[in-house]
């Protein structure tokens, strides 16, 4: 037997009681069930001590005794009653230990010196909301990245950041060979078009005298029909790029959509690839809200749930909002998930990377949920256990479920009651003595 290395100074002075390490395998609790019980003492016949006194030294020896009461202290009726004088399972499918799983102090000395401190649990009084962090961002839907539609020089700039533009305002002109080049195509395509339209109608004009046959006439029209194409296409291209600048090589780049010019990379005289991003126009009258919700408090939050957001900087006025999209991953770094919520900015408060807090508001369970300190709240898998202390030596082990998080405490459901007093400093050396390999095989036992 030796000490655990991180809990050596405290971990001797506890001891777990639960049920006793057994030298064969432990029944299947459907067979522990069935076991029958003494009639008189209320324990299980077979290791009932009162029936069997050969027994005792057996239990005395792997620690698990009740000298108050004689009998082995993983089952005792007087001590245990919840139990039901049957032992309970080491620990449960999910690796957390049981529900009721006391933890005892040898003495009210050593309990006084491991330090352990608690507060007592307390009624909830507002509705069950969720604190987390936010982040405010422009609305991925309502901004514009401008691009370069030519190679091509600056040679004007009509707006800059900060300038409120509407659909189709001029942004900047740049000079293009390419766009240039374009022009000259669509000239030629055009003269291409009226050649091929008077060509075919001298042809039509000489089939209907007789003198011309029908196939020079079909040979006409497809020539005809090739040029209009073409010129369709060239002015589908020119109209890609923009609005001439009184017939120059030049086009003028204009705003998609209505907003703020909130970043501006073009200057006059620089020679600008196809498809560089030169503006960003911005519609702030909407902004959204990530907000990063812990991991362990997604399936509380759900699409539809209201909420309540206070940016720092604006600490007279509140947004709100409902929760519109939650992030199918989460971040490795941050173990958060991203929700979004729309805020209606009209004035334009809110501004793209402010900092605030968000209340979303959960479901209300009636009020029936206690609050305890978030350090109380201590986490073995999937399964949150919280220590209520019985006696100055003595604290018990309740499986709660979060219901809350956020402002000064957790809100629980469960067996912990307003007024129990729960461990808060201390509570992390209390799992650890529950999740010991064999609970009660003794303190700071290794297998």
């Amino acid at each position: 037997m030796r000490c655990r290395p991180l809990v050596a100074v405290v971990a001797l002075l506890l001891c777990a009681f639960g049920p006793p390490p057994a030298a064969r395998a432990a029944p299947p609790p459907a067979a522990a069930a069935a076991a029958p019980l003494c009639g008189e003492h209320g324990v299980l016949e077979a290791v009932c001590t009162k029936c069997n006194p050969a027994l005792m030294p057996v239990f005395r020896a792997k620690g698990d005794w009740c000298e108050a009461h004689e009998f082995p202290e993983s089952l005792c009726p007087i001590c245990h009653p919840e139990r039901g004088g049957r032992p309970q399972a080491d620990v449960s499918a999910d690796g957390a230990p049981p529900d009721g799983t006391t933890v005892r102090f040898k003495t009210k000395d050593t309990a006084r010196l491991a330090g352990l401190e608690t507060v007592p649990a307390r009624a909830r009084s507002q509705r069950a909301e969720m604190a987390a962090p936010v982040t405010i961002v422009f609305d991925a839907t309502r901004a514009a990245e401008v691009n370069a539609r030519a190679a091509g020089v600056v040679r004007a700039l009509r707006a800059d950041v900060g300038s409120m533009v509407a659909v189709g305002a001029p942004l900047a002109e740049i000079e293009s060979a390419d766009f240039g080049a374009e022009q000259s195509r669509q000239s030629a395509a055009v003269a291409g078009v009226a050649v091929a339209q008077a060509n075919f109608r001298r042809f039509d004009d000489l089939h209907r005298e007789g003198i011309a046959p029908q196939r020079a006439v079909l040979a006409a029209r497809q020539e005809l029909e090739a040029a209009r194409a073409e010129l369709a296409s060239i002015r589908a291209a020119l109209g890609m790029v923009g609005t001439e600048k009184n017939g120059a090589a030049r086009y003028t780049l204009t705003s998609p959509i209505t907003g703020v010019v909130t970043r501006r990379e073009a200057t006059i005289g620089q020679l600008v690839g196809a498809a560089e991003a030169l503006f960003e126009v911005v519609d702030t009258s909407v902004m959204w809200a990530q907000i990063d919700v812990p991991e362990t408090e997604l399936a509380a939050v759900s699409v539809g749930q209201t909420v309540a957001i206070a940016v720092d900087g604006l600490a007279q006025r509140e947004f709100h909002g409902a929760v519109t999209y939650i992030a199918p991953a989460i971040d490795r770094r941050t173990r958060t998930a991203v929700a979004r919520v729309a805020l209606a900015n009209p004035d334009g408060a809110l501004r793209a990377n402010m900092f605030g807090r968000a209340a979303i508001a959960l479901r209300d369970d009636g009020g029936a949920a206690v609050v305890v300190p978030a350090a109380a709240v201590q986490r073995v898998g999937d399964a949150r256990l919280v220590f209520v202390r019985l006696a100055d030596d003595a604290f018990e082990t309740r499986r709660v479920r979060i219901l809350s998080t956020g402002g000064d405490g957790v809100a629980i459901g469960g067996r912990v009651a307003v007024g129990d007093e729960v461990v808060t400093v201390g509570a992390f050396l209390l799992k650890t003595e529950t999740l010991k390999g064999s609970i009660g095989a003794g303190c700071c036992a290794d297998d």
